[in-house]
């Protein structure tokens, strides 16, 4: 892809893109990296040059003279480059823990609107969640210190099934517990046929589907596909997985592989952070979000 001079491009820079957050970074600092990117391929197109100002000298009482001289106080040596960090507005849609991987939406621009929206609208997200059985931490982390052993090879596929199953009709009794019904009355079939149910209070983590994905003991990955949820309460799941196997438990890995309608395939690497690389990812985004119209026009149903 070809790019143009600098203000074409920079009138383009509006909208949702899609990237993969590496473990063991911020998401603040990810956005840092982004901005500077940005920032610095903008300033390496041709931007417009310093402009001029208009001197008119000689005498009043005499013919006067017009002219057109650089205005240095239009130069970047002296103003700076023409595209500065503090200019470029980005937000983001869903924040991941530190050592959270995965899919991460940044609005740039006008897009930090459409960031907002998705975010206050508590789309569903999905995480692959890997454990270990066998060893506990003080911070129920694979970084944290190891507080306790345990034995595990009692522990088989159909225990993790069978807690996963009863974890997930506790979470859906919850969700319409909230509500004040019954899930057994009309009313809470009534509700169902609105659609995903979202808890009116953000911060209430609500688990829709849980089940184990892979189990070679000591280890096992879950899928889980949630709202609320933030990092140490994905790996508390997992601790009290193990202590409901008459064992202990703690996670090793955490990565989101879908937000809302965006998965895995659609985030970009930081190795591809470049100006064709990021409005290609802009372009495909808002096709996601057209053929979703739910994302930017439909507000979801939540608990009252």
């Amino acid at each position: 892809m070809l790019l143009p001079k600098a203000p074409p491009i920079w009138g383009a820079l509006n909208g949702l893109i899609c990237v993969y957050k590496p473990a063991e970074m911020s998401v603040r600092k990810l956005r840092n990296i982004l901005i500077s990117k940005i920032s610095k391929e903008m300033n390496e197109l041709e931007v417009r040059p310093p402009a001029g100002y208009v001197a008119i000298e000689g005498k009043p009482t005499e013919k006067l003279t017009v002219s057109l001289r650089p205005n240095f106080a239009d130069h970047p040596l002296v103003v700076g480059p023409r595209y500065q960090e503090r200019d470029l507005a980005v937000s983001w849609s869903n924040h991941l823990g530190y050592y959270t991987s995965g899919v991460l939406l940044f609005g740039i621009k006008s897009g930090t609107r459409e960031a907002k929206f998705i975010r206050e609208n508590l789309p569903t997200r999905a995480y692959r969640v890997k454990g270990v059985l066998g060893l506990m931490t003080d911070n129920c982390f694979r970084t944290g210190k190891i507080m306790m052993k345990s034995t595990w090879k009692h522990v088989r596929r159909h225990n993790v099934d069978g807690f996963l199953s009863a974890m997930q009709a506790s979470h859906q009794r919850k969700m319409f517990e909230l509500c004040g019904v019954d899930m057994e009355s009309q009313a809470a079939y009534d509700l169902a046929k609105q659609g995903l149910i979202r808890p009116a209070n953000a911060k209430i983590p609500i688990i829709y589907g849980i089940k184990c994905v892979e189990f070679e003991g000591p280890h096992f990955t879950l899928e889980i596909q949630c709202v609320n949820e933030y990092e140490d309460y994905m790996t508390h799941i997992i601790n009290e997985i193990g202590l409901k196997l008459r064992s202990v438990a703690h996670c090793t890995d955490i990565q989101c592989i879908r937000h809302s309608r965006f998965t895995l395939k659609d985030a970009l690497l930081i190795k591809h952070w470049t100006l064709a690389g990021i409005l290609d990812n802009m372009k495909m985004c808002a096709d996601v979000i057209k053929e979703s119209g739910d994302l930017v026009h439909q507000k979801s149903a939540t608990l009252v």
